[in-house]
């Protein structure tokens, strides 16, 4: 079932990118055409990921306290409207993550509910089984009993057709 799983997985994630991206495209082309969605959209994450890429490079290479200048404003719109396109693949994503876990979440609930219920109607059947059981049991004791007082009862007819036999004679 593993096997067949990932195959199956991988092909809805590539499906997903692939629904994803025209999404992506068309936020990114808003992103272009629209001033108010560059300004307060697009230019402030992209100035913030360059901040922090850049004073990341610079402190690794071995520079610190240097003044990272700002992206100009093309350069940050196009990287924001990035930015945002993959965010929005990346969030299609992880929603289909989230509802398969969730999916697979209440079906295994439910199997688990499934079985819970198997036994206990398996532990019912056994109670009533026990008890037909200790009935059975108590019918042949009862059983037992009245056979070893028939086994009397014959003894004795025995022992009165002998002295019966003993008196004609």
């Amino acid at each position: 079932m593993v096997v067949g799983a990932f195959p199956m997985a991988k092909l809805l994630y590539l499906g997903v990118r692939q629904l994803s991206k025209p999404l992506a495209q068309r936020i990114k082309e808003g992103a272009r055409r629209s001033q108010f969605f560059r300004t307060y959209i697009c230019l402030p994450p992209a100035q913030l990921y360059h901040w922090v890429e850049m004073r990341t490079k610079m402190r690794i290479l071995g520079f610190r306290g240097v003044t990272i200048k700002p992206l100009n404003e093309e350069a940050a719109a196009e990287l924001g409207a990035e930015l945002l396109g993959e965010a929005t693949i990346f969030l299609v994503g992880g929603t289909c993550l989230v509802l398969e876990y969730l999916r697979h979440s209440s079906q295994t609930r439910r199997k688990e509910e499934e079985q819970r219920e198997v036994l206990e109607s398996f532990q019912q059947e056994l109670n009533i089984l026990t008890l037909n059981v200790e009935i059975l049991q108590t019918q042949q004791r009862e059983v037992s009993r009245h056979l070893g007082t028939i086994d009397e009862l014959q003894t004795q007819v025995k022992a009165l057709k002998e002295l019966l036999e003993k008196k004609e004679k």
